[in-house]
C-alpha cells in the first residue's frame, strides 16, 4: 500500500497536450522566418 499523496503523483499520467497545428503556419507555435522588411 503506497500513500494517497505519493500515488497521485507519480503514477497518474501527465495530463498536458501537444497545442494544435493552426492553418496558415508550419506548426503550433513556429511562424514563418521572420524578416523585418
Amino acid at each position: 500500500l503506497r500513500g494517497p499523496l505519493k500515488a497521485e503523483g507519480l503514477l497518474r499520467r501527465d495530463p498536458r497536450m501537444k497545442e494544435r497545428k493552426k492553418s496558415g503556419q508550419p506548426g503550433a507555435r513556429k511562424r514563418f522566418q521572420f524578416s523585418k522588411r
